[in-house]
């Protein structure tokens, strides 16, 4: 009886408020690192019912620029974690390696090279370069590397929809291969 109401915090914790991830890829390099612990806001964009993720209060929506962890479109049951990029209606271009929002180029300005010594992954190669990103009213880092092939493209957003992106750019699985991240 005494670990009931113990369970029940953890269960109401988790479930609504907070919960936490450990980073297991690159592709957010270097804003995360591999092995990076995290804890996400569950209530952020309102609050769900845990198991049928249904939406019971709406406390906002995604903005350019926010880290997202959701369910990968493709494997409901594993978790990703990128940089929304592009809001329902944007038109999201990237072409030799430069982001465009709506026909205007997003700033990257050097930020010098970025040194892989200190982490524990082979992602960032020795060519790697680190770039201030303005993205709406957020600031953040971003790798590209010299020698990996820009993957270009156009997406329109749909309704309903986001456009994810690593911050690690030329080494992120990311709405470029798969598509658009669905608002629930």
């Amino acid at each position: 009886r005494s670990l009931f109401p113990v369970l029940l915090i953890v269960l109401v914790f988790r479930s609504f408020l907070f919960e936490p991830f450990k980073i297991p890829s690159g592709s957010m390099i270097p804003t995360l690192l591999v092995g990076d612990f995290i804890v996400v806001n569950k209530f952020a964009y309102g609050i769900r019912l845990p198991v049928w993720n249904k939406k019971v209060i709406d406390l906002g929506l995604p903005e350019r620029g926010d880290v997202v962890v959701f369910r990968f479109p493709e494997d409901p049951a594993v978790n990703f974690i990128k940089r929304a990029i592009g809001l329902p209606g944007d038109t999201v271009t990237y072409r030799d390696k430069e982001l465009f929002v709506n026909g205007e180029r997003v700033e990257a300005t050097s930020a010098g090279r970025f040194d892989s010594n200190d982490i524990k992954c082979t992602t960032p190669a020795a060519d790697a370069k680190l770039l201030d990103e303005q993205l709406g009213e957020k600031n953040h880092k971003i790798l590209l590397h010299d020698r990996s092939r820009s993957r270009n493209g156009q997406w329109v957003v749909p309704e309903g929809h986001y456009f994810m992106m690593g911050d690690n750019r030329d080494r992120s699985n990311d709405g470029r291969e798969w598509g658009f991240v669905p608002e629930e």
